[in-house]
């Protein structure tokens, strides 16, 4: 169940969960407030280290605000849109047939129907970046898993809130955000490492950062691109 503190005027969401450590998160685009803590800990010293925390939370809720979004799409001619980090030309062209997509040169072809709307747009655009991501990700899991040292039983793709993606490491399983297919490969990579590594270490911890740097030495340069790139327009608060 989640329950809120009130901080000056900043709200802060708190769940109770079965772990040893307090973990705290702002979240895009609205600089939403999370703080999860051991079910042992009570509500007056979780306000106390969330107080002790303002200036960071502040800090991180302004730099949240300023990043700089995609704007809104309307899956019309000439749109730009980003296929592994590289900006394309939406080219529409209408016929009677099922709707498909093609990436030709700097160009992403999207075939429709002529009575296409937006949304019909817009759900045959992000089947096509999940296909795509999905078909990149296995890859990267085949390429890890021996140097980890980690057996991978699924992962699935979907659109989500407030996370790049997280790990079952109970069921042994993954989860990505389809706009990853919009960033750079090395960001993937960086992401999918990322969640595996948490098979082997649930928390962020001292010994979850030094695998990180074992396995990945340029991550923290790799996180860095991924969190200053645009955030979706999706209002997602």
């Amino acid at each position: 169940m989640v329950q809120q503190i009130s901080l000056g005027g900043i709200d802060v969401d708190v769940v109770l969960k079965n772990i040893k450590n307090v973990h705290l998160s702002v979240y895009p685009p609205t600089g939403r407030v999370r703080i999860s803590a051991p079910n042992r800990m009570s509500l007056a010293n979780i306000r106390a280290f969330a107080i002790s925390k303002l200036a960071w939370i502040k800090k991180h809720q302004r730099k949240k605000l300023s990043q700089e979004r995609e704007p809104a799409r309307d899956y019309i001619e000439r749109e730009s849109h980003h296929v592994w980090g590289r900006r394309y030309i939406l080219a529409v062209v209408t016929h009677n047939a099922p709707p498909s997509v093609e990436l030709r040169h700097r160009k992403i072809v999207l075939r429709l129907r002529p009575t296409s709307n937006l949304e019909t747009r817009e759900a045959v655009l992000n089947d096509w970046y999940r296909i795509r991501l999905k078909q990149a990700i296995q890859p990267i899991i085949d390429k890890w898993s021996p140097l980890i040292g980690v057996k991978v039983n699924g992962f699935a793709v979907r659109r989500m809130k407030t996370k790049w993606g997280s790990c079952n490491a109970s069921a042994g399983t993954l989860l990505f955000n389809t706009d990853l297919a919009k960033r750079p490969p090395p960001c993937l990579e960086y992401i999918v490492v990322h969640e595996m590594l948490h098979l082997l270490v649930r928390l962020h911890d001292d010994r979850f950062f030094a695998l990180l740097d074992k396995f990945m030495p340029n991550w923290r340069h790799v996180r860095q691109s991924l969190n200053g790139s645009p955030l979706s327009h999706v209002n997602w608060s």
